[in-house]
């Protein structure tokens, strides 16, 4: 647990700390405990360590308990150190996207190739061997990035630090396109994954795959070390399955152990010819088993000391695992002549064919199933962090750079999941709709990335590392920059044209987030002086008004707090009713109150509008006034109670947010029980 000791201060007064220990040898850290209830200096006691807060009422106490079972407790900012992942984490976590697209990979390159026959379908072993071949050319080119960059060597990062602002932000903006795109395709072909075994679920997929996304939203919101035990397993479970699988098969290929149970597959008739663009099609289609490969590079920081190395290793791991799962994948679809059908994937029908319907098949579309689910907790992983980064920058709102109780980027994963949720939703998860518009977006980001290393080697001094990093990441960029000109010639009317209007989109979004910023920053800086001399920055003569709807204790006591403001206070009492007005006078005469009240007759019965409207002819008359509108609102005992009430106070807060040189004040007067 913890071990408090005593430790002098430079001024000879001691100060606490506390040393706290985690679950293995070696993980503790030292924490300065500063607290009132010591003998410190007056300054020292202006500093103070919070405790958790705790909800006060049933309905908060509730609320705490359902979000403490879901999330769980809070961890302190000092432990955010101990949450970073080993590799065997660190691979469930930033590989499972990856390594899930070995699931559908081969099925889009034969979508593609079957509209030319059987003639075609000799292609799709050269097809899959020149992915592979850019699958180690990509490892390789970021596997430079990450020694580069071992705080973290996102594409955005990089494009920054080398090609400056404006195309870091087409790197940042392809990414969140890719991140988003990543969580629909990987839950919705994961939910493919299901009803392939279950015909009775396809009519509920777009619910499952709903359902799915809320499911990583919970897990990834209870953290990163804790995300990266809840995935392990499952991902483990897919490798072991499927390298079985693969082992099966290529026994059976070699006429050795099972006997396959062939799974009829008819080619469709010939539509089209064999051509280039055929193939390079096909070719655009199955890179998308690349996607998520730039997510170890992206995530450097959380991997455990030595990040560097460690995320090096583990992308080269990766990288094998990933082609040796797709090759085979493609080699025994090629040997076994699968081809796609609408109710069953390429998966679904390998495994038949090796081992029939037996528990090793419903384990393999299980294992399926839920790597694709977690695919998307690549996305998870990486865009928070990526949001993070651009709010830093001043490209995305500040709420991006909070982190939440179990100090994950909570903002980023709840906005990535509302918007994965609407491409479900829109694309009633369907796989095949989805990928022309997934690896646009992704290999831009590929492209800006390897583009920014080679300039950066090209900027370096002579030498052999700089001739061997121009080489690796000039092909990269070359390769990937290739693939994206393919993508969008060969796949420009199946969806990947609105790739091409998202991108500018989003980049004109954050630069409109930044002018604001920019531009707030400019009128709160100090101006030359001001830092030395507060009492400088005067504001003119105030006044205060106070709305009321009835003299009772609420309206009195708002009026006694304005008067502790300014002396020159007034009452404002609206009303369509002209007896209630001739009342309401004779009883503020009655009372004998000093301070003024203005009655406005509203004979169209509105109540805010001629308020703001006696609150802006004011400052038209005195335009070196600032006026303090000084609300009375009473709170009820109970929550529900409120919807009891109008709400003019509220309502009027907000009519008169916008104005300058208003001020606007709640006095509550709190009802009792």
């Amino acid at each position: 647990m913890g071990e408090a000791d005593r430790t002098p201060r430079e001024n000879g007064a001691e100060q606490p700390r506390e040393t706290v220990r985690g679950k293995r040898p070696g993980d503790r850290y030292v924490r300065v405990i500063k607290s009132t209830e010591l003998p410190v200096s007056p300054r020292s006691q202006r500093y103070f360590v919070a405790p958790p807060t705790e909800a006060t009422s049933a309905f908060g106490r509730l609320y705490e308990r359902l979000h403490r079972l879901l999330i769980g407790r809070p961890i302190e900012s000092a432990q955010a150190i101990h949450e970073r992942l080993t590799k065997t984490k660190a691979l469930a976590v930033f590989s499972s996207d990856a390594l899930s697209s070995t699931a559908y990979a081969t099925e889009e390159i034969l979508l593609i190739l079957v509209v030319a026959g059987a003639a075609a379908y000799r292609m799709v072993i050269p097809i899959g061997i020149a992915i592979a071949a850019l699958l180690a050319i990509v490892v390789f080119s970021y596997r430079q990035t990450i020694h580069a960059y071992p705080q973290g060597g996102g594409s955005y990062i990089v494009t920054k630090d080398n090609l400056g602002r404006k195309p870091s932000l087409l790197a940042a903006s392809a990414l969140l396109t890719g991140y988003t795109l990543t969580v629909a395709v990987s839950i919705s072909a994961g939910v493919a994954a299901l009803t392939s075994a279950s015909e009775a679920l396809l009519p509920y997929r777009v619910w499952l795959a709903l359902g799915a996304i809320v499911l990583m939203m919970v897990a990834n919101l209870r953290g990163v070390r804790e995300s990266g035990t809840i995935f392990a397993v499952p991902t483990y479970l897919f490798i072991g399955a499927m390298v079985i699988l693969l082992a099966l098969g290529l026994g059976a290929w070699a006429g050795i152990g099972l006997t396959p149970h062939p799974v009829h597959s008819p080619l469709p008739a010939v539509a089209a010819p064999l051509t280039a663009f055929v193939v390079l099609r096909a070719f655009a289609a199955g890179c998308a088993a690349l996607t998520g490969v730039e997510a170890i590079a992206d995530g450097v920081p959380a991997f455990k000391e030595p990040q560097a190395r460690n995320a090096a290793q583990t992308l080269v791991w990766m990288g094998v695992i990933l082609g040796t799962l797709f090759l085979g994948v493609t080699f025994l679809t090629h040997h076994f002549h699968l081809a796609p059908a609408a109710d069953e994937t390429i998966v679904s029908q390998l495994t038949r064919t090796i081992v029939g319907r037996s528990p090793f098949y419903y384990l393999i579309q299980a294992a399926t199933a839920l790597i694709l689910v977690l695919g998307a907790n690549t996305a998870f992983a990486d865009f928070p962090r990526l949001s993070y980064f651009l709010a830093r920058d001043g490209f995305m709102p500040h709420q991006f750079m909070a982190r939440g109780d179990r100090l994950a980027f909570s903002t980023g994963i709840v906005v990535l999941g509302g918007a994965a949720m609407l491409l479900v939703v829109s694309f009633k998860a369907e796989v095949s709709s989805l990928i022309p518009l997934y690896a646009v977006g992704v290999f831009v980001a590929f492209t800006m990335s390897q583009s920014s290393m080679t300039f950066r080697w090209w900027r370096s001094p002579r030498g052999r590392q700089r001739t061997l990093g121009l080489a690796i990441n000039g092909l990269g960029a070359t390769t990937t920059a290739v693939v994206v000109l393919i993508n969008i010639t060969t796949r420009f009317l199946d969806g990947a044209w609105m790739v091409l209007i998202i991108l500018p989109v989003v980049i004109i979004v954050m630069l409109g987030i930044r002018r604001h910023y920019d531009n707030v920053a400019y009128q709160l800086q100090l101006s030359e002086g001001e830092h030395n001399a507060v009492d400088r920055i005067m504001i003119g003569e105030s006044a205060a008004i106070v709305p009321m709807s009835a003299i009772d204790r609420a309206s009195l006591r708002a009026i006694e707090y304005a008067r502790q403001i300014t002396s020159n206070v007034t009452a404002v009492h609206v009303t369509d009713d002209p007896d209630d007005a001739r009342q309401m006078q004779e009883r503020w005469d009655e009372l004998g109150l000093d301070v003024p009240l203005v009655i406005i007759e509203s004979p169209y019965r509105e109540i805010v509008g001629p308020l703001v409207n006696y609150v802006e002819q004011l400052h038209r008359e005195r335009q070196d006034l600032t006026i303090t509108v000084v609300l009375p609102e009473f709170v009820p005992a109970h929550l529900y109670e409120l919807l009891l009430h109008n709400q003019t106070a509220l309502r009027l807060k907000f009519a008169l947010w916008t104005h300058p040189d208003v001020v606007v004040i709640n006095v509550p007067y709190h009802l009792k029980r």
